[in-house]
C-alpha cells in the first residue's frame, strides 16, 4: 500500500511533464528528436576567477567554494553569495531566488557559475548566472551544452532529459538512400542530429550559430523536401476529386469584353487563357491570381464568372470586408446586370428580409453570381448550382472558411476555386508555402495610370502638409488622410482619425471633410463613400478600411499619418488607392521622430519604389513569411529551420526531388515519401489537402 501511495507524485510529475511536451507540440520520439538548439553554451572549460576578472564582459565559467551568503534588502531584497578560488574572488547576485537556493548555497559548497562577468560597485560580480553545486574534479561536458525552445514552466534539464531519452528509443533509419545523399552532397540524418545535439567542443561554432553547417543544411532539405511533398500530394489529392468542366466561353463572356471600356492588357489576357484552360478540366482548379495594386484583377475574375455562367453554373465571390465586398458587387453588377445576369448580395449587416431575399435568389438559382462577405459560407445558404468559388484577399481567411465554401459546389463536385492577392508574392514563398497551387501573375498595369510620387515628411511640418491638401482640393483633386486608430491611446500617442477629422474640418472651413472608420454602420460608411465617389467630399479621413478595394480615379493625393507604425505591404496598399486616373498622384507618408532602424527601412523602400513585388521581396526580408501567409498557415507548420531569404537554393533542390519521387522517377519513390512524410509531418499532413 506504501508503495502505491510514493508512486503517485511520481506518476503525476512525468503526466505534468509530458502535458507541458505536448502544448510545445512535442507529442512522438521524433517530435523530441527533431526538437533542435536554438543556441548552445560552452561549459567545456572552467578558468580561474583571477582569468574571468581579466577578461571582464565576456561570458566565463568558474568553479570556487562559497565563502559566506546572505539576503540584503536594500536597494531590493536580494541575495548575494561569495565564491572563491586559489585566484580571487566573485559576487554572485539573485534578484528572483527561492528559499532552497539559499540552503543549497550553504558556506563550503563547491559551485560551478556560469555567466557575464562585469565589474560593479562591490567588485566583481555575475547577475544570476548560471550554476551548478559540483564536488571536487567533477568531469567537465565534452561537448557544447544545447540551449532549446521551452515553454512556461519546462525546464531545461526536463527538455535534455527527455530528447536525451527519445534518442535512444527512435528509429535512425535514413529517408534518404545513400546515393542520393551522395548526388546533393547531404549528411546521413543520424550523425547530422547527433551533432546538432551534442557538438563536439571543436566544432566550428560559427557554423553552427548561423545554422550554415553541414548538419543544419541536412536538416533544412528535409524539412522543405517535407514540405513540397505534402503540399503536392494534396494537390494530386485535390486532382482526384471531380469538378464539373466550364466548357462554354459563350454569349456573356463576349458580350461582357465587348462592353468593358478598355483592352485588356498583355498580362490579364495571358492570366485569363490560363485561367480559362483550368476551368475545362474536371478536376477543380485551385489557383492563386497574384497582381499589383491596380493591375486589374477584378475584370479577369468577373470574365472567369462569365465562363461559369455561360456554362450553366453560379459563381460566388467572397470579400473579406463589407466594403471590399461592396466595391466588387457596385462595379461588377455594373457590368453584368445590363447583360441579363442577376447578381446577388449577401452580407451579415442585410436586415433579416433582405437577406431571406438573397437566400431564396441564390437557392432557386436565379442569381447566377453571388458577392459578399463570410455571410456567402453560413449554413443557410444553398447553392442552385454552384461551379465556381473566387476569394478576393485570401489570406485574410481561414482554412475553414474556405473549405465550407468549397463544400457547397453542385451536384456533390468541387468547385473551381480562384483565390486573389494584392499582396504579390516574392518568388521563394510561393515555391514553398503556395506550393501545391498554380500561381497567375498580372505583371502589367493598364495603360494611362500614373506613377506615384512618394514623398517623407516629418510630423513637425503637419501644417504644410495641410496647406497642400487644400490646394490639390481647390484644383479639383480629392484627398485621402489615413490614420492607424480610431481612438486616443495614451501609450502611443497617436494622432487618430476622429481627432484628425476634426482639426481639418477646422482648418479647411471651405472644403467638406468625410470620416470612415471600421465602426461606422455599413450604412453610415456607404453614405460617406457614396459622397467620396461623387466628388462631394474632398479630403477623406479614414483608417485602413480603404485599404484595398477603393476606386476614384480623381483622388490623387494620400497623407499617411504615422506612416512608421505601418508594415511595407499595408503601406504598399494604401499608396495603390492614388495613381489610379490621369493626374499626377503624390504620397505623403508622415512620421514621428526619431525613427527605429525596421521603420526607416519600411519608408526608404517606399520611396524608392513603386513596384509591389520588389516590394514584396524588401518585406519578406524584413518580417519574415508570416504577413504574407495570413491564415493559410492554419494547421500547417511554419518552417522552423529554414530561411527563405538565404536557402532558396535548397528550395530548388527540395521542389526538383520532390516531383522526381512524386512521379515514380527514381527507385522506391512511394517508400522513400511514405518515410519521409511520416518522419517530418506524422498525423498533421491532413490539414494541408484543404
Amino acid at each position: 500500500m506504501a508503495e502505491t501511495k510514493q508512486s503517485k507524485p511520481a506518476v503525476k510529475k512525468a503526466a505534468t511533464a509530458e502535458s507541458k511536451l505536448a502544448r510545445l507540440g512535442l507529442r512522438t520520439d521524433m517530435d523530441l528528436v527533431l526538437h533542435l538548439p536554438m543556441r548552445y553554451e560552452d561549459e567545456t572549460e572552467v578558468i580561474s576567477i583571477r582569468e574571468a576578472c581579466l577578461r571582464g564582459g565576456h561570458v566565463s565559467q568558474v568553479e570556487g567554494i562559497v565563502t559566506s551568503n546572505e539576503i540584503t534588502y536594500k536597494p531590493r531584497r536580494q541575495f548575494i553569495v561569495h565564491i572563491a578560488d586559489d585566484t580571487g574572488e566573485l559576487q554572485l547576485r539573485f534578484m528572483n531566488f527561492y528559499g532552497s537556493q539559499v540552503k543549497q548555497m550553504a558556506e563550503g559548497t563547491r559551485v560551478r557559475a556560469r555567466g557575464e562577468l562585469k565589474h560593479g560597485f562591490f567588485g566583481a560580480e555575475m547577475v544570476h548566472p548560471a550554476y551548478k553545486i559540483v564536488t571536487e574534479g567533477a568531469p567537465l561536458p565534452t561537448s557544447l551544452t544545447p540551449v532549446y525552445p521551452s515553454g512556461e514552466g519546462l525546464s531545461q534539464a526536463v527538455l535534455r532529459r527527455s530528447i536525451a531519452e527519445a534518442m535512444r528509443r527512435v528509429d535512425w533509419t535514413d529517408t534518404l538512400p545513400a546515393a542520393l545523399r551522395e548526388r546533393l552532397h547531404l549528411q546521413p540524418f543520424e550523425p547530422a542530429i547527433r551533432l546538432l545535439h551534442y557538438p563536439p567542443h571543436d566544432v566550428n561554432e560559427h557554423e553552427l550559430e548561423e545554422r550554415s553547417h553541414p548538419a543544419w543544411t541536412r536538416m533544412k532539405f528535409d524539412e522543405l523536401l517535407a514540405q513540397q511533398l505534402s503540399l503536392k500530394r494534396a494537390q494530386q489529392s485535390r486532382r482526384q476529386k471531380g469538378a464539373a468542366p466550364l466548357h462554354a466561353i459563350g454569349s456573356l463572356s463576349a458580350a461582357f469584353q465587348a462592353v468593358l471600356p478598355f483592352q485588356l492588357t498583355k498580362a490579364q489576357q495571358r492570366v485569363l487563357d490560363e485561367i480559362r484552360t483550368d476551368l475545362r478540366q474536371q478536376y477543380p482548379m485551385q489557383r492563386l491570381l497574384q497582381g499589383d495594386v491596380g493591375s486589374g484583377k477584378t475584370v479577369v475574375a468577373a470574365l472567369a464568372a462569365a465562363q461559369a455562367i455561360d456554362s450553366g453554373f453560379q459563381a460566388a465571390l467572397m470579400a473579406p470586408t463589407e466594403i471590399l465586398a461592396e466595391q466588387h458587387f457596385r462595379k461588377i453588377a455594373a457590368w453584368m446586370e445590363p447583360l441579363g445576369v442577376q447578381v446577388a448580395w449577401l452580407t451579415g449587416s442585410l436586415k433579416k428580409k433582405d437577406k431571406q431575399a438573397a437566400v431564396e435568389l441564390v437557392e432557386s438559382g436565379a442569381a447566377r453570381l453571388v458577392i459578399g462577405t463570410h455571410a456567402l459560407i453560413q449554413d443557410t445558404v444553398q447553392f442552385d448550382r454552384l461551379g465556381l468559388v473566387i476569394v478576393d484577399e485570401q489570406h485574410r481567411f481561414g482554412v475553414g472558411q474556405r473549405l465550407t465554401l468549397r463544400n457547397k459546389g453542385a451536384d456533390g463536385l468541387v468547385p473551381h476555386q480562384l483565390m486573389m492577392s494584392a499582396t504579390p508574392i516574392p518568388r521563394t514563398l510561393a515555391m514553398t508555402y503556395y506550393a501545391d497551387l498554380e500561381v497567375s501573375v498580372i505583371d502589367e498595369l493598364p495603360p494611362g495610370r500614373t506613377p506615384i510620387v512618394t514623398r517623407v515628411i516629418d510630423q513637425n511640418r503637419r501644417d504644410e502638409v495641410i496647406e497642400r491638401v487644400h490646394a490639390a482640393a481647390l484644383e479639383g483633386r480629392q484627398v485621402y488622410w489615413v490614420c492607424p486608430l480610431i481612438e486616443e491611446s495614451e501609450a502611443l500617442q497617436l494622432q487618430t482619425a476622429t481627432e484628425t477629422y476634426e482639426t481639418l474640418a477646422a482648418a479647411l472651413p471651405d472644403l467638406r471633410v468625410g470620416l470612415v472608420h471600421g465602426r461606422l454602420k455599413p450604412a453610415e460608411k456607404q453614405v460617406v463613400m457614396d459622397a467620396f465617389t461623387a466628388a462631394e467630399v474632398h479630403v477623406l479621413v479614414a483608417t485602413t478600411v480603404i485599404e484595398v478595394g477603393v476606386d476614384v480615379p480623381n483622388a490623387s493625393l494620400m497623407v499617411i499619418e504615422h506612416a512608421e507604425r505601418f508594415g511595407l505591404s499595408q503601406l504598399h496598399q494604401l499608396r495603390g488607392r492614388v495613381g489610379r486616373g490621369s493626374a499626377a498622384s503624390v504620397c505623403l507618408l508622415l512620421y514621428q521622430s526619431p525613427l527605429g532602424p525596421i521603420a526607416k527601412q519600411r519608408l526608404m523602400t517606399m520611396r524608392e519604389t513603386t513596384d509591389g513585388f520588389e516590394i514584396a521581396r524588401r518585406d519578406l526580408e524584413i518580417r519574415g513569411p508570416g504577413e504574407f501567409l495570413g491564415a493559410r498557415q492554419s494547421g500547417q507548420a511554419m518552417l522552423r529551420f529554414a530561411d527563405l531569404e538565404t536557402d532558396g537554393w535548397l528550395v530548388d533542390q527540395a521542389r526538383d526531388l520532390a516531383h522526381a519521387l512524386l512521379h515514380d522517377e527514381l527507385p522506391g519513390s512511394a517508400a522513400i515519401v511514405a518515410a519521409h512524410l511520416e518522419r517530418w509531418l506524422g498525423g498533421k499532413e491532413e490539414f494541408l489537402k484543404v
